[in-house]
């Protein structure tokens, strides 16, 4: 048993706040959080992974982000829930739970070990050395990339500086990114991409039980799982190369990882339900009337309440089913076409290019025919394109690692409670978020001579984390919340298919890439 005094201080009570009707005039209210998500996740899967996955496979492989995308939109739905009812995160919910807050920070330190690799400021730096070189760098070029991704990193810091909120920084740039990345992406899909591309894209969502296979001379071709399980009597035998590429490609589709649960973090930040009773991390210049409570506070299940409760519930539906998960699915699908319209003309092959992963596409742009001109332009915007990709969504990894320990550390500890007041946080924040940086340098220069490898661990880490947790948050939302706002059967369902799909992925690269590599041939 946890010692009270090691224990969360109990949740307060106060008024549910009245939200505004859903409705195109208040549209600034209810858009936030999931475009923030979608901004955090859109377009670093496929920019990374597209030459690998799409450019080699086609689009037989999308129905892994299909499940990724469904799975997730559960488990945000969750983390929402529990973020509106008490207006803390569900870190913070977790270390409510036996054996208590240090048992909880422990685990939370190890599923949260990938944020510790910062590989998109890595892949950013890329894109800024191909600039300078006119040209795909390769790892003879690291020279080169590793003090641009000193720089990137530095860069992505100084935005979380200003604006009131952090929140609101996120926010802004999340929105921008949408614009900018998809606007691209549609854009060269409608002008320049054939209408089977579209087709190979769009139709492979469905095709649910793609799996690359040998094709007995050396490649590999798409099989159907279950139809060869129907036919054969047994599973279809991957490589463990293959197994790591899915487990990768479903890492970075969606959230991925512990990003999903900072969903319930944007929901305080953005003041829906109780989070407006609660407050926001404030930023370091401009954000001395911002202030956040050490524990969160509940409402009482009046009929009043309850109503209230049912509006900002639509809020968070809202966001997710008609934000989120299609800006996540449009996420996937355009850079998607892109990979197998143009990766093919690019002068580096996936082996080669090192560093340089997100930069086939735009290296194809520029090689497939256009126009000496057109195809330099292209080349040029594409690589802009990728860097508004890679470098916010690094600056999102950098904000969601220092907000989430700010949050443990605020809430957990009890000296802290005890000592910092309200308009006090930020100074945790932003003392973690420094130490963060510091050790990315390290990071950094660690993994420039493996950025592919940076990538695949960071995905596969990501797998665990969603796995563990899912578990989790339905724990807590099925025995912290009361009984009126607990989850239904059919979100209890949803948050489950996500810990089997995520830990099932992780099960089959630990048994067939990791064990092997432990036990040693046999």
């Amino acid at each position: 048993m946890t010692s009270d005094s090691h224990r969360l201080p109990p949740w307060t009570t106060a008024e549910l706040p009245e939200p505004k009707p859903l409705s195109w005039k208040n549209w600034s209210s209810f858009i936030g959080p999931g475009i923030v998500m979608m901004g955090i996740q859109i377009g670093g899967g496929e920019w990374l992974l597209g030459p690998a996955v799409t450019a080699k496979y086609g689009g037989g492989l999308m129905w892994i982000a299909t499940a990724a995308i469904i799975f997730q939109v559960f488990y945000n739905l969750e983390c929402g829930r529990y973020a509106l009812y008490c207006g803390e995160p569900v870190f913070t919910g977790f270390m409510r739970c036996s054996p208590g807050p240090r048992f909880w920070v422990g685990l939370m330190l190890f599923l949260n070990v990938s944020a510790l690799v910062p590989g998109l400021s890595t892949h950013g730096a890329a894109m800024i050395a191909s600039l300078i070189l006119d040209r795909p760098p390769t790892v003879d070029d690291r020279g080169l990339i590793t003090p641009l991704a000193y720089a990137c990193l530095l860069g992505v810091a100084l935005p979380v500086l200003l604006g009131g909120k952090v929140y609101n920084v996120l926010q802004g740039v999340m929105t921008v990114k949408v614009v900018v990345v998809l606007g691209f992406c549609l854009f060269l899909g409608v002008t320049c991409v054939s209408a089977s591309s579209w087709w190979n894209v769009f139709s492979g969502f469905v095709k649910f039980g793609n799996v690359p296979v040998s094709d007995g001379h050396g490649g590999e071709v798409l099989t159907n799982g279950f139809l060869h399980w129907w036919e054969h009597g047994e599973w279809p035998v991957m490589s463990s190369a293959s197994i790591i590429v899915i487990g990768a490609f479903a890492g970075y589709a969606g959230g991925g990882g512990l990003a999903n649960s900072t969903y319930s973090n944007f929901v305080r930040d953005k003041g829906w339900g109780m989070g407006s009773q609660v407050g926001a991390i404030p930023s370091a210049v401009g954000g001395r009337s911002v202030t956040l409570s050490h524990v969160g506070k509940v409402f009482e299940l009046t009929a009043e309440n309850m109503r209230r409760w049912r509006g900002w519930w639509r809020y968070v539906l809202t966001d997710q089913l008609i934000v989120w998960a299609p800006g996540c699915f449009m996420g996937m699908a355009l850079p998607a076409l892109l990979s197998m319209q143009f990766a093919q003309y690019s002068t580096i092959t996936y082996e080669q290019a090192g560093m340089a992963q997100a930069l086939i596409t735009a290296d194809g742009l520029r090689n497939a025919g256009f126009s000496p001109v057109l195809g330099k332009v292209l080349w040029i915007t594409a690589i802009f394109t990728g860097l508004t990709v890679m470098l916010p969504s690094q600056m999102s990894i950098v904000d969601d690692f220092s907000r989430r320990w700010t949050d443990a550390i605020w809430s957990a500890n009890r000296r802290v409670r005890e000592s910092m007041q309200a308009h006090q946080v930020k100074y945790i924040y932003y003392t973690i978020l420094g130490s963060y940086v510091l050790w990315s340098f390290v990071c950094a220069y660690l993994f420039s001579n493996a950025p592919r490898l940076m990538t695949d661990f960071i995905a596969n880490c990501n797998n665990l984390a969603l796995g563990v947790t899912s578990f989790q948050l339905l724990w807590i939302n099925h025995t912290l919340l009361p009984r009126e706002l607990r989850p239904r059967w059919y979100h209890s369902a949803g948050v489950l298919g996500c810990g089997v799909f995520y830990l099932g992925l992780t099960t089959l690269v630990f048994v067939f890439k990791i064990w092997p590599l432990i036990v040693g041939p046999r």
